[in-house]
């Protein structure tokens, strides 16, 4: 009875086996049909651009400063009678902020003093010049009539030596009143002069607009105590014009060369993610950055905002423009880049192309052309077609072929039930390799290389 088991446990484990083997063989001879994953050649627009991300920020803009210190009492009126803010349209001249102004009304008023005095000091230089120059004529006249004289009997030599002595004196006295004059001018100017800085000063206290704008930034409070010293503290920023803008987009050096100005850009912001919005670069800075070495550099895109749309320092994605082309035949990279198994390729080219399976199109890169190959159905095989490949933007190539017709379908893709006849894991009696990485059977690869 175990006999007859025994025999019956072999007979049909011999079966199972040989079926086995017949069903691998059966799937293995069929691995060519309807295998191959493609993808129609089309016709289309390629743009090739440089894409980079920047900043959306004022064509201009006008840092307002205090240039004395002091506690802020209160903020001017827009043209809505409303206290400067965020968002005020200011005119040139306009009242922005006033700062306590009570020291420097003293100080201008104890210069205001000062001059007053070297006036008086003037005047008073002037009246002593006139009496010394009165003194000075009657010494003159005294003199002279004593030359008449000489020394005589009618006029003692000690009186001679004293008219010539008071002449000489008067002189001298006029001429010293005359530095004294000249003294108590140069004093007066210099109070004014310091009159007038004292007044500069006070004018200070009043922030007046220097432009005409729109308020994007208030930067104190009323109450807030201001202190300038080396560097003006900023209280207001202004934009002079936000229907014009600008995007400073950092272009790595990589890209740097295929910028230039007039350049089309096209940018998005994340607050307004269905819109494109255009612009055109203005210049390339040519201050570079360099973070965790890599250089950078700004370029500055200039873009319309009559809308008012773009709000200062929002965020943008830009793309630049490097190059078009408008219907010409394109095919998926992926078409370039698969290369069939052996015995795919079509028996006619198959010696031929065997050895190179692994060439690529030649690396065609974003502008120039090279050469390349893609392959088409060939009943069960694939058959390969030259083209030249022009244009890419990394997703879709460029490519001129006479042997390629209109609408051709070309292979990308090899679905994985197709290697069967040469992946020794399909073999159920084959030893299996525990460290290859199973795929699932509904997913497909894609030679590469």
């Amino acid at each position: 009875m175990q006999k007859a088991l025994r025999a019956t446990i072999s007979i049909i484990v011999v079966v199972a086996g040989v079926g086995g083997v017949a069903l691998w063989r059966s799937r293995a001879a069929h691995v060519h049909q309807a295998d191959f994953r493609e993808a129609e050649v089309r016709r289309g627009d390629l743009v090739l651009t440089i894409a980079a991300t920047g900043t959306v920020e004022p064509e201009e803009t006008v840092d307002v400063g205090a240039q004395v210190a002091g506690r802020v009492d209160s903020f001017g009126k827009d043209k809505n009678g409303k206290a400067i803010d965020y968002g005020s349209i200011v005119d040139e001249g306009m009242v922005l902020a006033k700062i306590d102004d009570s020291l420097y009304a003293a100080d201008v008023a104890l210069a205001k003093a000062q001059v007053d005095q070297d006036k008086a000091g003037v005047g008073r230089a002037q009246a002593d010049l006139e009496q010394q120059k009165a003194k000075l004529a009657q010494a003159e006249a005294d003199w002279n009539r004593a030359q008449k004289l000489g020394p005589s009997e009618a006029l003692a030599p000690t009186a001679y030596d004293s008219y010539q002595a008071n002449d000489a004196i008067a002189k001298a006295n006029v001429a010293l009143s005359q530095a004294s004059l000249e003294q108590a001018k140069a004093a007066a100017v210099q109070a004014q002069a310091t009159l007038d800085r004292q007044l500069q000063t006070l004018g200070y206290c009043t922030i007046i607009s220097p432009v005409k704008g729109v308020i994007i930034d208030r930067r104190v409070n009323i109450g807030q105590t201001v202190v300038s010293s080396l560097n003006a503290p900023s209280l207001f920023l202004i934009a002079k014009d936000l229907t014009r803008m600008q995007v400073w987009v950092s272009v790595n050096e990589a890209d740097i060369g295929s910028i230039h100005p007039g350049q089309p850009v096209s940018f998005t912001c994340d607050a307004f993610p269905n819109d494109e919005f255009q612009g055109t670069v203005g210049k390339v800075r040519l201050n570079a950055t360099m973070t965790q070495n890599v250089v950078t550099y700004t370029v500055e895109v200039n873009t319309d905002n009559s809308s008012g749309r773009l709000l200062p320092y929002l965020t943008a994605t830009a793309r630049f423009l490097t190059d078009e082309r408008h219907n010409v035949r394109l095919v998926p990279n992926a078409a370039l880049r698969w290369r069939p198994p052996p015995d795919v390729i079509d028996p006619a080219v198959r010696e031929t192309m065997a050895t190179n399976t692994a060439r690529s199109h030649g690396g065609a890169g974003r502008k120039g052309t090279t050469t390349g190959t893609v392959w088409v159905e060939d009943g069960e095989f694939a058959k390969p077609i030259q083209v030249t490949v022009g244009l890419t933007d990394g997703t879709e190539s460029e490519i001129e072929s006479a042997d390629l017709p209109e609408s051709a379908r070309v292979i990308v893709g090899q679905h994985v039930e197709s290697m069967a006849a040469s992946d020794p894991d399909s073999n159920p009696f084959a030893p299996k390799n525990p460290f290859r990485r199973r795929r699932p059977a509904s997913t497909t690869r894609t030679n590469a290389p």
